[in-house]
């Protein structure tokens, strides 16, 4: 394995995710490039009833940097060398692109844990470069988070 592509969005899962594909790159003396995916137009909260919500070209800010900034700064602590990407449309889509264009080896990403109905209802990144790639994908499932238990006294 020499190149592992890691893709983030900034939440806990993809946070993990960027930490265990840096950890794998290490072991496996690979190059790592992470990614993060913006999209490509923002609609316009618009109230008239039956008018179509104007849609601007969504412009790079801070919040879309963010992410990769966390990700670089994760490597550094590790000690890792990593190569950082910011992209423009539809996620799935923007990462398995990206994987054909560096030849990544393997593509390392998070899962949310929704569930069906609500991978069915709002769609899963995850899920969507599985189907749409050839090249081998590691889904890194969200740490379960221990629940608290109120003791009566």
């Amino acid at each position: 394995m020499k190149k592992i592509l890691i893709a983030t969005d900034g939440s806990a899962p993809a946070h993990d995710a960027v930490e265990f594909g840096l950890e794998l790159a290490a072991e496996q003396s690979a190059r790592a490039f992470v990614v993060h995916v913006a999209p490509a137009v923002d609609v316009m909260p618009y109230s008239n009833f039956g008018f179509v919500a104007p849609a601007l070209p969504h412009e790079f800010d801070e919040h879309d940097r963010e992410p990769l900034r966390e990700a670089a700064q994760l490597a550094a602590e590790k000690g890792a060398d990593v190569e950082t990407a910011l992209l423009k449309g539809r996620p799935a889509d923007e990462i398995v692109a990206y994987a054909e264009s560096i030849d990544a080896d393997l593509i390392v990403v998070g899962s949310r844990g929704h569930g069906s109905i609500a991978s069915a209802l709002i769609g899963s990144v995850s899920l969507g470069v599985l189907h749409d790639t050839r090249r081998p994908v590691l889904i890194v499932r969200a740490a379960p988070v221990a629940q608290e238990v109120g003791v009566a006294a």
